[in-house]
C-alpha cells in the first residue's frame, strides 16, 4: 500500500523551514505565507497549511491569520525554561545513543569531533559552531526515537541565540571541545550513565555561558537557537534573565554551544 503523499508533502515543508528558521534565514518576525509555501514547494493548499500548523505546535510560528504566521521570537524568561528541559533531553538523547547508536552513526560522532578538534585549533567560532552542530545532531539521530530527536531539534530552532555565539566567549570552544570528548568516549563505550551525565554538565555549561554573555549586555537581545553546552546549574541563568531585557528580533541569530 502506498502512503498518504500529503502528510510526507507537510513534513518535508515542515522540516525545511525550521532548518532556516534555526539558520537564522528566517528571523523572529518573518512572515510565513501559505500562498508562497504552494509556489515554492509546488503542492496544493492543504501540505502547505499543515505544515505550518505543525510549526505553530512546536512554538516555532504564531498564526496571524488563516493562510500565514509569523516566526514566533522568544523572551528570556522563555529561554531559561526551555534550557531547562533541553538540558534533560540531551542527556536523554546521549543516554539512548550510547545504548542504540549504529556503528556508522559512531564513525560519525568521531568525525564530527574531530572537526570539531580542527575548528578550535584554528580558533574558529563559525566552523567550531558548525561542527558542533552537526555532532548534536548525529547524537539526536542515534538514539533512534523520532519523537524525541523532533523536539530537540524544535527546541533548538526556538532558541536562536541572541547576537553572537556563544563560541565568541574566551575559554568556551576549549571547553566545549574537552565536553564534547567525554561525551563521545562515553557513547563509544555504550556507558548511558557517563553518556547522560556529561551531556547533561555540556548543556549546562553553555547555559552559564549565556548568563554571563546576557548579564553584561545594556541593550535588549535578540532570540536565536540555544548553546550547546553544559548548564550545570540552572541558577545563574534566572538570575541574568532577571537583570536583562527582553528579547527582540533581529536576524543575527547563531546556534548554542
Amino acid at each position: 500500500m502506498t502512503q498518504a503523499p500529503r502528510v510526507n508533502l507537510s513534513d518535508k515543508i515542515r522540516a525545511t523551514l525550521e532548518a532556516e528558521i534555526a539558520s537564522g534565514q528566517l528571523p523572529p518576525g518573518s512572515r510565513i505565507e501559505e500562498q508562497a509555501l504552494m509556489d515554492r514547494f509546488g503542492v496544493s493548499r492543504t501540505p502547505a497549511r499543515e505544515a505550518v500548523l505543525l510549526l505553530s505546535s512546536a512554538g516555532l510560528v504564531s498564526p496571524v491569520s488563516r493562510q500565514g504566521a509569523v516566526v514566533s521570537g522568544i523572551s528570556l524568561s522563555e529561554y531559561v525554561a526551555t534550557l531547562e528541559v533541553l538540558m534533560e533531553l540531551e542527556g536523554l538523547a546521549a543516554r539512548l545513543s550510547a545504548r542504540r547508536m549504529a556503528i556508522a552513526q559512531r564513525q560519525e560522532l568521531e568525525q564530527a569531533a574531530q572537526a570539531c578538534e580542527k575548528a578550535a585549533k584554528a580558533k574558529d567560532a563559525v566552523k567550531y559552531a558548525v561542527a558542533n552542530r552537526l555532532f548534536h545532531e548525529i547524537i539526536y539521530d542515534g538514539s533512534r526515537n523520532d519523537v524525541l530527536a523532533r523536539q530537540l531539534r524544535a527546541m533548538r530552532a526556538r532558541m536562536r541565540h541572541p547576537q553572537t555565539s556563544m563560541f565568541d566567549r574566551p575559554g568556551r570552544i576549549r571547553n566545549s571541545m574537552s565536553e564534547h570528548q567525554g561525551v563521545l568516549q562515553a557513547i563509544l563505550s555504550g556507558d548511558e550513565d557517563a553518556a547522560c551525565r556529561l551531556m547533561t554538565g555540556h548543556i549546562s555549561s553553555g547555559g552559564n555561558v549565556y548568563a554571563d554573555a546576557i548579564a553584561t549586555m545594556t541593550q535588549p537581545v535578540v532570540a536565536g537557537p540555544p548553546p550547546s553546552g553544559p548548564l550545570a546549574r540552572v541558577t545563574p541563568v534566572r538570575a541574568a534573565a532577571k537583570r536583562a531585557k527582553p528579547l527582540a528580533s533581529d536576524n543575527k541569530n547563531r546556534e548554542p554551544t
